[in-house]
Order: C-alpha cells, then sequence, then structure tokens
C-alpha cells in the first residue's frame, strides 16, 4: 500500500467493517452498538496519526491526492473533527435509538469523502471527494426518523445540491476542453475566456457547500432539521474540507486569475458576512441562529482568501480552524443539552435559560463558543479575525475590510447576550426550564477538548501558526 493513501484507506476500511458488524448484528440492541462506536472511533483516530506520522518516503504527491504537508494536515485536521462528532454524537444517537451502523459508518465514509476534497490535486478526485460527502450527508441528516423536519432537511439539501454539482460538472469538463488536463494546477495557470468561466462553474459548486451568497438560503432550514451532532459535522468537517479545496485553487491560480476573480470575490464575501450577522438578529431558534453565523464565519474565511500573497493563506487556515472547532462545540453542546424525549432538538432561545445553573459545564463550553464566535479574547475566535482583517488591509482592501469590520458588531452584541441568557436564573423567565439530560462522558470529553483548544489557540496560537505556515509552504505557488 503506498503509504500517502494509508489514511484513506484506513477511513474505507472501518467504515466497511462497521457496516459488516451492523449487518450481523441486525437490530438488536445491547453492546454490539458500543463496537461499532469502538471501531468508528479508532478508525478516525488511527487516519489521524497515520497523517500526522507518515510513513517514510511518502510524502510528496500520489496521482491524484496530495499526499504533502498540506494534505497530511487537512487529513490530521478533519479526522480529529471527525472523532470529536463522534464523541458527541454516541449519546445523543444512543438517547433517539439510531446510534447503528448506519450512523457510525456514513461518518466514516463522510470523512473519507472530505479527505478526498481537501487533498484533491486532480479535478476527478475532488469531484469524488465532493459526491461521496455529499451522498453522505443526505443520509445522515435524515437519519433522525422521529418528527418531520429531519426528512425535510434532506430533501432540502438535496436538491439544490444535485444542481450544483452539476455545475461542478460542467465547471470541470470546460476547464478540460480549454487546457487539455484534469491537473487542477495546469488548469488555473492562465485568465483565458473558458478557463474564467469554468472556474465560475466550479465555484458556484464549492459556494453552495460553504453557504456562499446567494447559495446559503437552505442552510437555516437543514441546520434546524438534522440531528445536533450532524450539524455540528456538516458546518465543521464538509466545509473546512471544502474550503481546502477552494484555498488550494486561489494558492496555485495564476495572477491573472486571482486579479479577475477578487471583485466577484469581494462583493460575495461582503454580502455573506452582512446577510450571516444580520440574519442571525432575526432568528427566534437556537440552530437558527448559529446557522447564520456559520454563513456569517464563510464570509471572512473568503475575505481571506483576496489577501492570499499578503499573508491571507495562513490567516485563513488559522481561522477555518478555529471556526470548525466553534460550530463544532456549539452544535454539539446544544445536542448534549437537548431532551431526548422531544422529536427536535432545543428549540426558542428562551430554553437556553436557566441551564447554567442546571448543566454547568455543558453551558460553560457552549458560552465559550459563543465568545469565541463573537471574535473576543482570549479565544481563537479573536486571534483568527484579527489575521484575517489584517490580511484583507494589508491586500489593499480597506473599505471592504471596514464594512466587513462594521457588519460584526451586532453579532458580538447577539453573542454576547446569548451567553449570557444562559445564566438567567430559572425563575426570571416564564414556566419551568426545560430537563436537560445530563452530559454523558464522551459529551463531556468532547466539549472539554473545544474549549481547551479554543483557549489554546487564543492564548498561544504560535505552534498552530507554525504548523500551517510548514503546510502552506509545501503548495507550488502560481505563476
Amino acid at each position: 500500500m503506498t503509504g500517502s493513501l494509508v489514511p484513506p484507506w484506513v477511513l474505507a476500511a472501518g467504515g466497511l467493517v462497521v457496516f459488516v458488524l451492523g449487518a450481523l448484528r441486525g437490530r438488536r440492541p445491547g453492546p454490539s452498538s458500543q463496537l461499532l462506536f469502538a471501531v468508528a472511533l479508532g478508525a478516525a483516530v488511527g487516519a489521524g496519526v497515520a497523517a500526522v506520522f507518515p510513513v517514510p518516503g511518502s510524502a510528496g504527491t500520489w496521482s491524484f491526492l496530495d499526499s504533502g504537508p498540506y494534505g497530511r494536515f487537512f487529513t490530521a485536521l478533519l479526522c480529529g473533527v471527525t472523532a470529536l462528532t463522534l464523541l458527541f454524537a454516541k449519546a445523543y444517537a444512543e438517547r433517539r435509538d439510531f446510534a447503528g451502523d448506519e450512523l457510525y459508518g456514513l461518518v466514516l465514509w463522510g470523512c473519507l469523502g472530505m479527505v478526498l476534497t481537501a487533498s484533491a490535486t486532480h479535478w476527478l478526485a475532488l469531484f469524488l471527494g465532493y459526491e461521496l460527502l455529499s451522498l453522505c450527508l443526505y443520509v445522515l441528516i435524515a437519519l433522525r426518523r422521529a418528527g418531520a423536519l429531519s426528512g425535510e432537511a434532506a430533501l432540502k439539501y438535496f436538491f439544490p445540491g444535485a444542481v450544483t454539482s452539476a455545475f461542478l460538472v460542467f465547471g470541470i469538463a470546460l476547464l478540460y476542453a480549454s487546457e487539455g488536463t484534469l491537473d487542477m494546477a495546469g488548469t488555473v495557470a492562465f485568465a483565458r475566456p473558458w478557463v474564467l468561466l469554468g472556474l465560475s462553474c466550479v465555484v458556484v459548486g464549492l459556494a453552495f457547500k460553504l453557504s456562499f451568497v446567494p447559495f446559503h438560503l437552505w442552510a437555516a432550514d437543514v441546520y434546524e432539521g438534522a440531528p445536533a451532532p450532524v450539524t455540528a459535522f456538516l458546518a465543521s468537517g464538509s466545509k473546512l474540507a471544502v474550503f481546502a479545496a477552494l484555498l488550494r485553487l486561489a494558492v496555485v491560480s495564476g495572477a491573472e486569475v486571482r486579479a479577475a476573480a477578487a471583485p466577484a470575490l469581494g462583493v460575495i464575501a461582503l454580502l455573506t458576512v452582512v446577510v450571516g450577522n444580520v440574519g442571525a438578529l432575526t432568528q427566534p431558534n437556537a440552530k437558527r441562529l448559529l446557522a447564520y453565523s456559520s454563513i456569517a464565519q464563510m464570509g471572512y474565511l473568503l475575505l481571506a482568501l483576496l489577501g492570499v500573497r499578503a499573508g491571507g493563506a495562513a490567516a485563513a487556515v488559522f481561522y477555518g480552524s478555529v471556526y470548525a472547532l466553534m460550530d463544532l462545540g456549539a452544535f454539539g453542546v446544544v445536542g448534549a443539552l437537548s431532551p431526548a424525549e422531544r422529536a427536535e432538538d432545543l428549540g426558542a432561545l428562551d430554553e437556553l435559560r436557566g441551564l447554567g445553573h442546571a448543566r454547568p459545564w455543558p453551558a460553560a463550553a457552549l458560552v465559550v463558543c459563543l465568545v469565541s464566535l463573537a471574535g473576543l479574547p482570549p479565544t481563537g475566535g479573536f486571534v483568527g479575525k484579527v489575521a484575517v482583517f489584517l490580511a484583507v488591509f494589508r491586500a489593499g482592501f480597506p473599505v471592504l475590510g471596514l464594512l466587513a469590520l462594521l457588519a460584526t458588531v451586532p453579532a458580538a452584541f447577539l453573542y454576547l447576550r446569548l451567553a449570557v441568557a444562559v445564566y438567567r436564573p430559572a425563575d426570571a423567565v416564564t414556566g419551568a426550564p426545560i430537563s436537560a439530560p445530563r452530559a454523558h462522558p464522551s459529551e463531556v470529553l468532547a466539549s472539554g477538548v473545544v474549549v481547551v483548544l479554543l483557549l489554546g489557540l487564543g492564548l498561544a496560537p504560535s505552534a498552530w501558526l507554525s504548523a500551517i505556515g510548514a503546510a502552506l509552504a509545501a503548495l507550488p505557488p502560481g505563476p
């Protein structure tokens, strides 16, 4: 086995083993579900370790996949996101009776799709990873059979997803017709008309997954209807993987291509930040609010791409890492606090009130994630936003950076209002607070890791920035 393929093979084999074990055990409850979880978690951790400590002599690029520092960096990061998702999902799914091979196997294969997408150096590899990830998410979103919102959310994700996949394929076809190659770097070197048209179609496909405006309309409904751990997986891992592919394109593309794309990307980035932050103010539901917050965070990442030659690439990767932790922790904790007897997760924002006293640890983890989303110290969100805006100003877009910075003010107020509401006494609201379940050890572990990492990236970001710099240095810059 080629050393560069160890992480994908581990994920593929792990998912297959989970499905085989699930088929053998049938629907019988019992300790076998713990075995499925253990296999899935072991596969995710094993693939991540294989990415961090590669087989000697395997560095470089293996045909379709980047097995160098950049590919291994994102592979390890995505495997870490998957492991945390599994920890959040275990108790949540067991309380709602869908902790089976479908959940654990599809999460592993969804991670495989993410790894292929983030590591792809060939358009076919990117498309295969994109489609594998999409198919897994379609099923995972609909996996919770209780209630009608999950099935509705899956359909709302499937139909626009199918359309944008067609745009992606058409864009790849145009790039191949123009340049005669499917190598990603080889097709984006020069700003020929057909290249720009093909890239526009490709960006439409990627923009849907990243919920850029105007391709964001699915996000709130899908995030609300999907099971909370699946929402966490969708909001963090899938977006991080697709953004890694978009960042690769930005780094290896030619100067003419970047110059031609900059005006459109700048407008889309600003609209995404404004719509996400302002839209969050009108949302009465916790998951819908976090969905619009996720849209805004993607706008910050796109802003960083405008300064890809002025430190923007490193800023984007750093903030993308922090974003994945913030959304993973926020949605994971919302799932941990949601009563099992209800068909849907936490609904009205008033339901969060009093939870700081009833369930101190999950509530504290949620507040740390909210403070980081607001971009306040001492969290990684503060360092990430500072790095992004510095890159935008250095790249020569001061007006764009200033407008985006102003749009963060109302959202920061909303995050802080939510954080205060969590600790508002229960007798300050009408009616009794919800009966939140006690946190399972796996949920405590996952939320603890998220909190430690967010605070660590805020207080001591230098080591992570060094790792990001080493990963980006391995990417060949475009002409």
